[in-house]
């Protein structure tokens, strides 16, 4: 049985799973700007701030993100981070902290066009530092990326690992950490930086870095043979969407100046992944096979004792109910 499939303890219930508790309790709500907030990331911080007793405020282009996504409680503006008049709307909204997820996150666009994930990803980022710097906010908890680190080295990987990214996309991600220290130590605006591994969950797109698992969820929705690059040994660090969300809302609180790996620490293949949806909806799809793919990395996945210990955080959510939650979020037949 893969390790993440195990039956987990006492204290890790469904409840704990989906929530838990809060790492601040507030007696005043204190308003938490998100940045991509209508995507598929922050549609579940969103919520995560809620229920944590925050007010959240999101502000989204809507490139990919859906305005039904936010609660219509919710104050929502539709904005580009790099619009003109960004900084002095944040300056309005006065947040005490912002969740920087915007972020241009496809590889392949990186490559493809590296001016305009630049321009997002890394003056995007500039913009809400500048922006937060005006505003006299508190803390940017940033998204980063595992794409940060390339090759891994050795497993797991942990914060010392060297970074070496192998894409333009890993290089945009990486920027804005050098960035967010600097704004800290010049202007006194904290930050924590969470380098995400291969996030999945409800309301993924088939895109980003657990793009795999959006992707055979189609496949099981429509009867299709999902394809597997390569053997499908391959593996990653993969990781609930619900479980970033909790890791966002611990940084508010947490972590001052400090950069964290955000994963599960346990490796799972490109296999497992079918298996367990296999297993999970009772469905056995035929595979298509494909040629491995030029320039993949064969496996990398998180050290994670760091966040751990300092953030009191880990993941919670075993594979097995993160794909069954996610499965049964389109509609795919589960057994439940």
């Amino acid at each position: 049985m893969h390790p993440q499939n195990m039956e987990m303890n006492t204290k890790h219930t469904l409840t704990a799973k989906l929530g838990g508790d809060c790492p601040e309790a507030t007696r005043q709500p204190k308003r938490v700007l998100v940045t991509g907030g209508a995507g598929f990331i922050g549609t579940h911080v969103v919520a995560e701030l809620t229920r944590c007793g925050y007010e959240p405020v999101v502000v989204d282009n809507l490139s990919t993100g859906l305005r039904t996504n936010v609660p219509e409680a919710v104050t929502f503006k539709e904005m580009d981070i790099l619009d003109h008049g960004f900084q002095a709307w944040v300056t309005e909204v006065a947040p005490c902290c912002v969740i920087h997820l915007a972020a241009q996150i496809d590889v392949q666009t990186s490559i493809t066009k590296p001016r305009r994930d630049a321009q997002i990803n890394i003056l995007g980022t500039l913009a809400v530092l500048e922006a937060a710097k005006a505003a006299g906010v508190e803390k940017v908890v940033y998204a980063s990326s595992a794409a940060v680190f390339g090759e891994p080295q050795y497993l797991g990987v942990d914060e010392h690992h060297q970074v070496a990214p192998l894409s333009f996309y890993g290089i945009s991600k990486h920027t804005p950490e050098h960035y967010a220290a600097a704004f800290k130590e010049l202007h006194g605006v904290d930050y924590t930086v969470l380098r995400y591994a291969n996030v999945y969950g409800p309301g993924q797109g088939k895109t980003g870095e657990g793009g795999v698992v959006s992707i055979f969820a189609h496949c099981f929705l429509h009867g299709q043979p999902p394809v597997i690059f390569g053997d499908g040994k391959q593996t990653r660090d993969f990781v609930f969407v619900k479980d970033i969300a909790r890791a966002n809302i611990a940084a508010l609180s947490g972590g001052s100046g400090q950069v964290y790996n955000i994963g599960t620490g346990t490796a799972t293949s490109v296999l497992d992944i079918y298996q367990t949806m296999a297993a999970v909806t009772g469905m056995q799809l035929p595979v298509a096979y494909k040629a491995a793919r030029v320039g993949d990395i064969l496996h990398s996945y998180f050290n994670v004792e760091k966040a751990r210990s300092e953030l009191g955080w880990e993941a919670q959510v075993p594979l097995d109910e993160g794909l069954r939650l996610t499965l049964d979020s389109m509609g795919v037949p589960t057994g439940r």
